[in-house]
């Protein structure tokens, strides 16, 4: 097992990558805390992964809440003592707004959700992994977070945030035996998509036509294996990278 008796925090695990995250790091042997909004589908998730003799416990929590994030740290350490790794999986859209229309409340939203939250959940869990002199951190960026056509203005400011971010972390706390690393997917079979409404089509048709290569749709098992592989010993000589996972779209 690769990561047998880890303790993991992973975010936005009621669907998609997260579950699918979930239910491969419970099978792996880790000891996985998971979070998100919708209660009921963690409670079906941890079932799932007792089915695979593996332990989910799930925490209800909005990662735009400071309130939700303190307790989802107190409650994995309460549980079991420490935390190894953190995944910040949890992510939304932004309705393909550009800068000429972007809404203070979507951009608002976003950031809070895609990069403040991720921010301030790694400085709980910092105090934690630096008495430890160990840690493992994981965030799921985007291809939006390499590339200016790749989403509208509020999302791809936040995921070029977040690759920022993991490389500010991996530099300065690397020799702290905490190595930080990010996964930019490109297009997911996940439920996010449908989540936007009303799209800046004029956005929209420029992501669509930004590569010569259009879009496969990738599934979040796919990305569930580059987390697995960032999250074992396989990969301790990797920090501070951008492991981009998107069937060769951005290829061109």
């Amino acid at each position: 097992m690769r990561v047998k008796d880890k303790v993991i925090i992973l975010t936005g695990a009621s669907s998609g990558i997260g579950e699918s995250a979930a239910l491969t790091l419970a099978r792996e042997g880790a000891k996985v805390v998971v979070v998100a909004r919708r209660y009921e589908r963690l409670e079906a998730l941890k079932e799932k992964a007792a089915e695979l003799q593996g332990d989910i416990y799930p925490v209800a929590g909005d990662m735009s809440k400071d309130e939700d994030i303190k307790n989802l740290v107190k409650a994995t350490v309460d549980k079991y003592g420490r935390v190894d790794i953190l995944v910040n999986n949890a992510g939304i859209l932004d309705r393909f707004l550009s800068a000429d229309n972007v809404e203070d409340e979507i951009w608002d939203n976003v950031l809070a959700v895609n990069l403040t939250g991720p921010m301030k959940l790694i400085r709980e869990a910092m105090v934690y992994m630096k008495k430890q002199e160990s840690g493992n951190i994981i965030n799921i960026a985007s291809v939006g977070g390499l590339f200016g056509a790749k989403g509208g203005l509020a999302y791809v400011t936040s995921k070029h945030g977040i690759i920022g971010m993991t490389k500010h972390i991996a530099a300065i706390f690397g020799e702290e035996g905490i190595r930080c690393n990010a996964i930019a997917p490109g297009s997911i079979k996940t439920e996010i998509g449908n989540t936007v409404e009303n799209p800046n089509m004029q956005v929209y048709n420029k992501v669509m036509k930004s590569a010569s290569v259009l879009p496969v749709l990738g599934e979040p098992e796919d990305i569930a294996n580059v987390i697995l592989f960032l999250e074992s010993d396989e990969s301790k000589f990797i920090n501070g990278a951008t492991i981009v996972s998107d069937g060769g779209w951005t290829i061109q």
